[in-house]
């Protein structure tokens, strides 16, 4: 499903003194298929935004698109719109309420598929806690509470994709992790974004996990999308970053030091991409030095 906002507009508490509007007149296409970053400072509009897309806020102005439903149409189907776009909050462990697992993954189920049997429902359940590389018979009938950290956000997340949302969101999905972490959920992301869900949107303020991750990346500031473009083009543009005080991935502030010392370096800012680079540049180098 694509995704179209234009010119959409949010105040929160309007008509009253307390009236701040959110939203200014946001343009973004995001399309079919996409690992999508939304980056932003808090209050900037990209949470506002992003609940905009399953009708947690309702459109007040503008106009949004998801797929074929028109969300700014009161008709719209809005229930069935969220069993197609799902939305994984930030630490979503604390989110957790039912009293084993398996009921937790199921609730979603209960929900948007009622037409759905008892064992149709326990099949998918253990279908989605298998996807996030949990040992579905281990732990269906543990309290969530008894899980660790980890192991509670991946039946978050489970709780989510068991209804094979086509969209899914997540707010800031590796906050709280450990290096290591952050790695396993980015993977994990990746392999729902391969299996399920057509496309993923995450928000970050962690400019690294945008540039590993993503396709493409929209900078929000002032209500207002800013810059749209691949993590490169975005990450090129560093000196407008930093303007806004937006940190920038530690490949970028590498490659601005190197150009200050006037030694250019043509990369992705993916890690992998960077160092390759700079292991060409050397090896250049060096040829070069050992044939005179």
């Amino acid at each position: 499903m694509r995704i179209v906002a234009q010119g959409l507009t949010y105040t929160y508490n309007p008509k009253s003194p307390f009236a701040s509007q959110a939203l200014k007149g946001v343009d973004l296409t995001i399309e079919e298929g996409e690992f999508f970053g939304i980056i932003g400072h808090t209050g900037s509009g990209k949470t506002t935004f992003v609940q905009h897309l399953n009708a947690l806020i309702k459109v007040t102005g503008g106009v949004l698109k998801v797929g074929d439903y028109d969300l700014s149409d009161k008709k719209c189907k809005f229930l069935e719109l969220r069993s197609k776009v799902g939305m994984v909050f930030q630490y979503p462990e604390y989110q957790l309420f039912a009293e084993t697992v398996e009921k937790d993954v199921m609730f979603g189920l209960k929900n948007f598929r009622k037409e759905m049997k008892e064992e149709e429902m326990k099949a998918a359940v253990r279908e989605a806690v298998e996807m996030v590389d949990l040992d579905y018979d281990a732990i269906k009938d543990k309290s969530p509470f008894e899980l660790s950290g980890g192991q509670r956000r991946r039946v978050a997340i489970a709780g989510v994709i068991v209804t094979k949302p086509e969209i899914l969101i997540l707010d800031e999905p590796a906050a709280g992790l450990d290096p290591l972490g952050k790695q396993e959920i980015m993977a994990l992301l990746h392999s729902i974004h391969g299996k399920t869900c057509k496309t993923v949107i995450i928000v970050s303020h962690d400019m690294d996990e945008i540039a590993e991750n993503c396709t493409r990346a929209a900078v929000f500031a002032g209500g207002k999308v800013i810059m749209e473009d691949t993590p490169s083009g975005i990450f090129k543009r560093s000196d407008e970053l930093q303007a806004l005080g937006l940190d920038i991935p530690v490949t970028a502030k590498c490659a601005k030091i190197l150009s200050e010392h006037g030694i250019g370096v043509d990369t992705d800012f993916t890690c992998d991409d960077f160092i390759s680079k700079i292991l060409q540049k050397y090896a250049a180098q060096s040829g070069n030095e050992g044939s005179r």
